[in-house]
């Protein structure tokens, strides 16, 4: 039995998209049905679907309130399906904070929200200061400095390791 599936998806600067597109891809391969929507934009009844995934980047350290709003307002919808949550941040780069239990974004996040997904993860995001606007390259570059991080403004690093954005998308279409 194909399950439909709904993604939806907070990003600030493309890369949490990109990370859905790929997931979007691993689905089809599969021949699996998945629609993909931002979080800002839907509206329609998730009970339509079978599984929800929820994908969110990090600014400042927090997620997006529209995620958290999201979950907090259909709660129990997404305790009584399949569900998935990853989190996309730079903190993620490092071997030791790439992982849902050891990632500090993604531990502060549970412990704001009363849900539990059925399956989460973390990846790493990109780093690309000439396309932040001038107080968001500061302030990264700030942070990407207290954490020994790249600070050359003209830097671009996309950390997202594909592989495992495609193993993810795999464990997805069979959960």
């Amino acid at each position: 039995m194909n399950q439909k599936t709904l993604m939806l998806y907070s990003s600030v600067d493309g890369q949490t998209l990109k990370i859905c597109n790929q997931l979007k891809a691993v689905f089809k391969q599969y021949n699996q049905d998945l629609a993909l929507h931002s979080i800002d934009d839907f509206d329609e009844n998730i009970s339509h679907y079978d599984k929800l995934i929820i994908g969110a980047s990090i600014r400042y350290g927090v997620h997006n309130k529209s995620v958290i709003d999201f979950i907090n307002h259909h709660k129990e919808q997404l305790d009584a399906m399949k569900t998935a949550f990853f989190s996309v941040n730079l903190v993620a780069r490092k071997p030791e904070k790439n992982a849902p239990d050891t990632n500090p974004y993604v531990i502060k996040f549970f412990k704001t929200i009363d849900w539990t997904p059925t399956v989460t993860e973390v990846f790493a995001g990109k780093l690309d200061y000439k396309k932040y606007t001038f107080f968001d390259r500061t302030m990264i570059r700030f942070i990407m400095w207290m954490t020994k991080g790249p600070t050359n403004p003209n830097v671009e690093i996309e950390y997202t390791d594909w592989d495992r954005v495609t193993a993810f998308g795999k464990r997805l279409t069979d959960f």
